[in-house]
């Protein structure tokens, strides 16, 4: 972004929208600190920051930053990239973000689904608990085959919309 177009952009116009998204998020189950520091990188043109980027807009220590960046890596909703010759780090959200976070659900379904299965044969499938366990698997089961079903069409739809990258 060009230092006019930076200079054009309502900053409380943009912390305001970083604060209520993030709220949103929050609401949804996500932590405070990464809620904020997701919805303040998705919201910059680059699309990436470094962490004394972030610390500044957000007026959060270089602690907060590093330990809300942890757990967006670690859900694969942001990367961690090298600044080209140097030794900073740049976090970065890229537009599939959503798309990723949510495939790499897959793998924790697939466990989910093994636990409930010996949760239902140690109970008993005959028992009221064994029977809710089942009916839990059932729903991971149905959830797991239409996710993949979903993100098939989200990909004709994306590059339809957006195109390829």
């Amino acid at each position: 972004m060009t230092e006019s177009a930076r200079d054009a952009r309502d900053a409380e116009a943009v912390s305001r929208f970083v604060e209520s998204f993030a709220a949103q998020l929050v609401e949804a189950g996500m932590a405070r600190m990464p809620a904020r520091v997701f919805a303040a990188l998705l919201s910059s043109d680059e699309g990436s920051m470094t962490s004394a980027e972030l610390g500044e807009q957000l007026r959060i220590s270089p602690a907060a930053v590093s330990g809300a960046v942890r757990y967006l890596a670690q859900t694969h909703m942001v990367s961690r990239e090298r600044e080209p010759g140097s030794r900073r780090e740049r976090y970065r959200v890229h537009g599939d973000q959503w798309y990723e976070a949510l495939a790499n659900r897959d793998a924790v379904l697939k466990r989910w689904e093994g636990a409930l299965r010996e949760g239902v044969t140690s109970l008993g499938a005959d028992t009221p608990a064994g029977r809710r366990m089942a009916e839990t698997l059932a729903f991971f089961e149905f959830m797991e085959g239409e996710l993949a079903e979903l993100m098939e069409r989200w990909r004709v739809h994306r590059e339809k919309t957006f195109g390829s990258e």
